[in-house]
């Protein structure tokens, strides 16, 4: 059951990751640039309060230190480029087990 919802969600991450490059794709052809949204935008967009309060949370947990070093470099990654590699290690985490070949191994 596990394995399925790995699956599941990795694709569905996987369309996400499709529609983010779908997204910028456009936007760079209508302006005649290359764009490419960045995880962080992304999160501010959807929900400028909770990436704040994250922020504080980290920063007060473990330092700013920790921020500037391990999570800003995630979050200015290209969301497609993101979502798509999360999905791939889903769907191989969640991939079903390769049948035994000869002698049954106990």
């Amino acid at each position: 059951m596990i394995r399925f919802v790995l699956r599941f969600v990795g694709l569905l991450l996987l369309a996400l990751a499709f529609i983010f490059v779908v997204y910028d794709g456009m936007k760079s052809i209508a302006d005649r640039d290359v764009y490419l949204t960045r995880i962080g935008q992304f999160w501010i967009d959807i929900h400028g309060a909770s990436a704040k309060a994250f922020e504080d949370a980290i920063g007060s947990m473990l330092g700013s230190g920790v921020w500037q070093v391990a999570i800003q470099p995630v979050l200015d990654q290209p969301a497609s480029a993101f979502f798509a590699v999360l999905a791939v290690v889903l769907i191989l985490l969640g991939r079903k087990k390769r049948p035994l070949i000869g002698y049954a191994r106990d």
